[in-house]
């Protein structure tokens, strides 16, 4: 007898049940152990808008059929994982949404596979993202960035206690709940503790080596704030990515572990006052050169008008790493002052965004259908690399519904 069968019939046991009923659960009992558990597949979902398109794949609302619950579902093509060595990546992100199960992290529902694609089927949060806000707002107030730069902490600190860090920490994947709260997502460069490196990173890591050598560091790019609006949205999407938000020591390969994340934090909280990274150029590699060359590069422009404690608590995220504030010293910060960290999630939102419905999409950008593309079959050995990355999530166990109990038709 299963475990789970055994601890069902203990508690019809200590309910003192007739016979009559303990003979019909016992039928039900062994009706759903000789029924094979079904495999989750694209047939169980109706795929309705795209929100999100990347080089590996695009992000769907769906609509999950014999539930109708609304779902977001990430498509990626296995093919283009295997090209750009992205299978570890991917599957980091799996275990890392399957491991969480806090109020901080996007949960993941289901993973599964075809030939051709993974699937990832997470929650759907319709109120967007918090560049979706910047790009409304341009500019936060210091209360208004005082709770997402909260929130962001505490989904942090989540992922930390999971003994992972994020390291690609940017407005983009921090995504608001139909509430307007905070729930981090996009784990795709997630890595736990002692895991080897992201090739990602790769791309910058030469260049960081010879900003390093000789001092050098492009020039100041503020007022470029409008462009970058739209080339930060264009490089979330794209396979080059933008070394923005990056700590120093994470592609410059000196060594690092969770207190990157906290940098991270600083250039998003920067950005949310300013209304532009403090390392933007008009090259990623520029913006490499000037992260490491931050005790120059870090500048504070007058027109922010940001307050001593606000310029204080950027200064001592985007710094050396041994001199970075922690969790704890974080939410010690004047800045903080009269932020009530338990109840946070509680609180309504800095900003609420407008939903209408559960399948609505206007906290997105837009995006079209793109012609079917011709699917290339993978290798065996390819093909091994996905093998035990399906997923479901078991809820909580609930209480056994009264129909379960309900006494056979012909009992009174």
């Amino acid at each position: 007898m299963s475990s789970r069968k055994e601890e069902l019939w203990k508690t019809m046991e200590q309910m003192n049940l007739s016979s009559a009923v303990m003979e019909k659960m016992q039928r039900k009992l062994n009706e759903q152990e000789k029924t094979p558990a079904k495999k989750t597949s694209m047939e169980d979902f109706e795929t309705l808008t795209i929100i999100g398109r990347g080089a590996f794949g695009e992000v769907r609302v769906c609509r999950k059929l014999d539930t109708q619950k609304v779902y977001a579902m990430k498509i990626m093509k296995k093919s283009e994982m295997v090209k750009k060595n992205q299978v570890a990546h991917i599957r980091a992100e799996r275990d890392v949404l399957a491991l969480a199960d806090n109020p901080w992290v996007v949960k993941l529902h289901y993973s599964f596979q075809d030939p051709h694609n993974l699937y990832l089927v997470m929650e759907y949060l319709a109120g967007g993202d918090l560049m979706t806000i910047l790009m409304k707002y341009d500019i936060l107030t210091e209360e208004q960035t005082r709770f997402y730069i909260a929130e962001t902490a505490l989904a942090i600190k989540s992922v930390h206690g999971l003994n992972y860090v994020h390291r690609d920490l940017k407005p983009d994947n921090i995504l608001l709940d139909r509430t307007g709260h905070v729930k981090l997502s996009d784990f795709g460069l997630c890595k736990e503790f002692e895991a080897a490196p992201a090739p990602f990173l790769e791309q910058y890591q030469e260049e960081a080596k010879r900003a390093a050598g000789d001092g050098k560091s492009a020039s100041s790019a503020h007022g470029g704030k409008e462009s970058w609006k739209t080339r930060g949205r264009k490089l979330a999407y794209s396979t080059v990515g933008t070394p923005d938000y990056i700590a120093p020591e994470v592609f410059a390969q000196t060594g690092y572990g969770q207190e990157c994340d906290w940098w991270s934090l600083g250039v998003i909280m920067y950005e949310c006052l300013v209304g532009y990274p403090p390392f933007y150029a008009d090259h990623p590699m520029s913006t490499c050169r000037k992260i490491v060359n931050w005790k120059k590069t870090l500048l504070f422009p007058e027109e922010a008008c940001l307050s001593r404690n606000a310029k204080d608590l950027i200064k001592r995220l985007i710094c050396g790493r041994k001199d970075r504030l922690s969790f704890d010293e974080i939410k010690e910060h004047a800045f903080f002052k009269n932020v009530n960290w338990d109840s946070l999630r509680d609180d309504k939102a800095a900003i609420v965004p407008r939903v209408t419905s559960d399948i609505d999409t206007q906290n997105f950008d837009k995006f079209e259908d793109l012609p079917v593309s011709e699917e290339h079959e993978l290798s065996a050995d390819a093909s091994q690399s996905f093998i035990g990355y399906t997923f479901k999530r078991v809820e909580q166990p609930k209480a056994l519904s009264a129909n379960f109990f309900a006494p056979p038709d012909d009992e009174e």
